[in-house]
Parts: C-alpha cells; structure tokens; sequence
C-alpha cells in the first residue's frame, strides 16, 4: 500500500508543471567576461506562440542553441518536454537556428529525402509535408539555390516538421522576407499551431507580425530575460488615451467645453508591442 502511495505521490510531482514544453532556471552562456545569457527564467507553454523579443546580440539565438543542444549552457538548467534529460526531449522538437540548412546544388525534393532518411519519414510524408508548407510539385525540383527566401524557409519548416514535433523553435523565419511571404508563414504557423497543436518559439524584429499571431512573449535585453506576458495582457495593460483633432488646435485648447470648436475627429490611441518594447529598452 506504502509503495503503491509513493508511485502515485511520485507520478504526481512529475506531472507538476506538465504543461511546460520549456521552462529554464538560470540559464546562463558566458564567453570570456560576458554573459551573452544572463541568469534566464522562460517559461513557455503547451499550445503558446512564444514571442521571443530583443535587439541584435540581446542573447536570443545563444538561448535557442542552448535548448537545442548545438550549444552547452555554461550554468543552470532547464526542463524540456517535461524531462530534466534533454537529450530525451529533442526527440520531440523541431528548430531552424539562423540560415535554412539546405543543400544548395540539391532539388527541394533530394534535400527533403536526405533528411527524412535521417527521421525514417516516408516518400508520402515527404510529399504530404512539402504540400502543407505550401510548396507545389512544380517547385519539387528546383535546386534549393535559386528558391526565394519565403520558400527556402518553407522548406525549412517542412523538414522541422519530418520528425512530427510538439514544440518548434525558430529563429527570425520571417525577417528578410517580402509582405507577401511573411504573410504566407504566419498563415502557415498559425495553422500549425490550431490545427497540430504544435507549441513554437518564434523570434523575430518584425513586432507588427509577431502582435497578429504571438499568445505570449518574452522580452530579453543584455542576456537578460526582463518581461513574459501573455497577449492579452498587452491588451489589456496598455495605456491608452484620447487624441482630439480640432480644426483650430490652440483655441481648442482654451475653449475646449464650448461648443465653438469642430471636433474633426476623436479616437482611443493605445501602447502597441512596439511601443513597449522601445520603453522597456531605454529604462
């Protein structure tokens, strides 16, 4: 009965905090004298659109290679999946850090063989995977060198995608991208995300994009992890005010509860996740 009790109490406490797909505890990297990550806390969870936020050499990249392993952290830890080992978590993520890994002399399709003997995928899901990255048969075989930009990061995504992921980690997938291919990635994210059920780890310069598909975010600045929020919050949170324009602004100003004045137009203007950001930056 003891022992039946103690499996149940243990079971328990491993099922704590199950609905994290990452959560790190100081986690640090240091070169030399500088912690390129400084002491980060994230926490993401299942079903999130992770925002991951900051300026050039904030530290974003280092922690991604960090969790994905192409990097040892220099102190503290982190939880993946839900296992302490994280070699056992990685089995279930899929990550594009900086450049889309493609061959370029190999075709669409030669590229996404090659990897997919890596994951023992199938020719069909092969095929299946291209498809919902929104790659036709005709780009199958072009070689990876004259894709664009937007379909070299699909392909990208489709290869992330070969091992059936739960959690996927990108770096900057939409920056350098047309208005047309970010809107095409972010389509396709979002669908990964309701339709798969995929948590994702997105890190990008472009707010605007981020604020139309993110539910929650992390802010970093000089290694450190400032802020995490949820979208909502940012909704909600945000001070807003009210802009009047008048075709006389100085007698406005004077005479503003009299009825002299033409109200041209009025409208509540609120903080944006830019205007968060370059807040939290300068203080």
């Amino acid at each position: 009965m003891k022992k039946n009790m103690k499996n149940t109490v243990k079971a328990m406490e491993n099922n704590a905090g199950s609905d994290l797909i990452l959560e790190t505890r100081n986690l640090t990297k240091q070169y030399g004298n500088k912690k390129v990550v400084n002491a980060a806390n994230m926490h993401i969870h299942r079903g999130d659109i992770y925002g991951f936020i900051g300026k050039n050499g904030a530290g974003k990249t280092t922690l991604m290679k960090m969790v994905c392993g192409l990097i040892a952290p220099t102190s503290g830890s982190f939880t993946l999946m839900g296992c302490s080992n994280p070699d056992e978590g990685r089995k279930k993520i899929g990550s594009i850090i900086e450049n889309p890994a493609l061959f370029p002399n190999m075709t669409v399709k030669e590229n996404m063989r090659y990897y997919g003997k890596l994951k023992h995928a199938s020719a069909e899901k092969i095929e299946d995977l291209l498809k919902l990255a929104g790659l036709n048969e005709s780009a199958f075989n072009k070689k990876a060198a004259n894709l664009s930009l937007g379909m070299k990061q699909r392909v990208s995504i489709a290869i992330a995608l070969l091992n059936d992921p739960e959690f996927l980690i990108l770096d900057e997938p939409i920056n350098g991208l047309d208005p047309e291919g970010i809107v095409e990635i972010r389509k396709l994210l979002v669908r990964l995300n309701q339709e798969r059920g995929i948590t994702i780890l997105i890190s990008s310069h472009i707010l605007g994009e981020l604020e139309k598909m993110v539910t929650r975010y992390g802010i970093i600045q000089d290694g450190q992890l400032v802020r995490e929020f949820a979208a909502e919050e940012l909704q909600n949170q945000s001070s807003g005010k009210i802009v009047l324009e008048a075709d006389d602004f100085d007698k406005a100003c004077r005479i503003l509860a009299e009825n002299g004045i033409n109200i041209t137009r009025s409208f509540e203007q609120k903080e944006d996740l830019e205007d968060m950001f370059i807040h939290l930056m300068a203080s």
